[in-house]
């Protein structure tokens, strides 16, 4: 089985995936921490090419200027050829995968009309199968990243999903990429710079949630269903996932830190709702890990006067904490009550605790209850910060509760009512 929900198929199969899965984990990983936009586009094509086992693969990039894509970047000898070809949005291959947003898959290339000939013929490159599918910033479609000649078989749905991931990351890695080449041709002024980082940070830490949720959503299934060494390796390739997600919350954190100060939005919404948006955030980290997130909720709906988007987002960053610093298998609770000064709630964990003489420094700007030399847990220290801030500028309060090291720990916020 290749990314897929049904029933587990031979050893052999288990092992292309484990490999597939620990592919896309270093491509994730070495994508984050390069900005040279050839460098990029190289190992995104060459990357995919191994993975699908097959002849070539090149990425197509929207020209803004015409109505047309051209070629970025593509394995083979016939790469400056192909960069001489426009690629018609109308009528061409590429172009309905770039114009629908829809993958396609064709295993008979020769028998399409959209199939041109003549590009073929100027590239010395006959295409027999493909498989394309579109790269995505939001709701914006950027390029198509295809893939040609499978060596054994024909293009599958396994390998769409393998491929819509590959996009998934190379989308975002180019549109990084693109804007840092604009942060270093822009001098004019600070403020241009500082927004420009900002956009890079909101755009990687959000669109990689997508993709990196996949890898841990299947890593987690093959560790639990496998045996042996294929469940170690899918170990590993979870606990590599997992730091990359803990990569993306710091990225989200100084993003935060940075609009922690502006304005509030305030608005009257049911904390149970607030709530329930934010555990959905860390269900998949927790759900890795074999944990379970239970909820505590008094019957009635409580209403507060927050600004539901940074309030969501506090929660989120406690809820995160108390994953990260809990054991495998243990219960997260998160509850909420009316109480004489506002409406209470709290997040209790089973984890490793915090000393009582500790329990105020938590919140302090990269705090770590862990030595340097002997960090498990990962993470720059800036989650409870952040919730610190944002809750206490709509007028709310927070603290920690513990009875010590090993004996877990509970956060309770306090906000006012509507």
């Amino acid at each position: 089985m290749l990314l897929g929900t049904g029933p587990l198929e031979s050893s052999p199969d288990l092992r292309e995936t484990v490999t597939r899965l620990r592919r896309l984990v270093e491509l994730s990983t070495t994508l984050n921490s390069t900005l040279n936009l050839n460098d990029l586009l190289q190992l995104i094509i060459q990357t995919a090419a191994e993975i699908l086992d097959c002849e070539a693969t090149s990425i197509l990039l929207h020209d803004d200027k015409s109505p047309n894509l051209f070629f970025a970047a593509s394995t083979g000898s016939n790469a400056d050829k192909l960069a001489e070809i426009p690629v018609p949005i109308n009528g061409s291959l590429a172009g309905t995968i770039f114009s629908t947003n829809v993958p396609l898959i064709l295993n008979q290339v020769e028998e399409d009309p959209r199939h041109n000939p003549q590009a073929s013929k100027h590239v010395g490159f006959q295409p027999r199968s493909l498989l394309g599918v579109p790269m995505r910033i939001r709701t914006r479609t950027t390029g198509v990243l295809e893939a040609l000649n499978k060596n054994k078989g024909p293009f599958t749905e396994a390998d769409q999903n393998i491929l819509i991931v590959v996009a998934s990351h190379a989308a975002v890695a180019i549109h990084n990429a693109q804007l840092v080449q604009a942060l270093r041709k822009s001098s004019e002024t600070a403020q241009e710079a500082d927004k420009m980082k900002s956009d890079f940070l909101a755009v990687a830490s959000h669109e990689l949630r997508t993709p990196l949720g996949i890898i841990i959503g299947y890593a987690t299934f093959l560790r639990e269903e496998a045996e042996g060494d294929l469940s170690n390796h899918a170990k590993h390739v979870l606990d590599a996932a997992m730091q990359m997600r803990a990569l993306l919350e710091d990225m989200t954190n100084l993003t935060m830190l940075e609009t922690e100060a502006s304005i509030n939005k305030l608005e009257n919404v049911p904390i149970q709702d607030i709530l329930e948006v934010a555990a959905s955030e860390i269900m998949e980290l927790a759900r890795a890990k074999g944990q379970i997130v239970q909820f505590d909720f008094s019957e009635q709906a409580l209403i507060v006067n927050v600004d539901a988007k940074k309030i969501t987002g506090a929660f989120v960053n406690i809820m995160q904490n108390a994953v990260r610093f809990s054991p495998d298998e243990t219960t997260i609770t998160i509850g909420t009550k009316l109480n004489e000064d506002g409406v209470l709630c709290w997040i209790q964990d089973r984890g490793v605790g915090i000393p009582r003489e500790e329990l105020v420094a938590v919140f302090q700007k990269f705090y770590q209850i862990e030595e340097p030399n002997i960090r498990r847990f990962g993470g720059m220290g800036l989650g409870l910060t952040i919730a610190q801030g944002l809750i206490e500028t709509q007028g709310g309060k927070i603290w920690a509760e513990s009875e010590g090291s090993g004996k877990g720990a509970t956060f309770k916020v306090l906000l006012p009512i509507a």
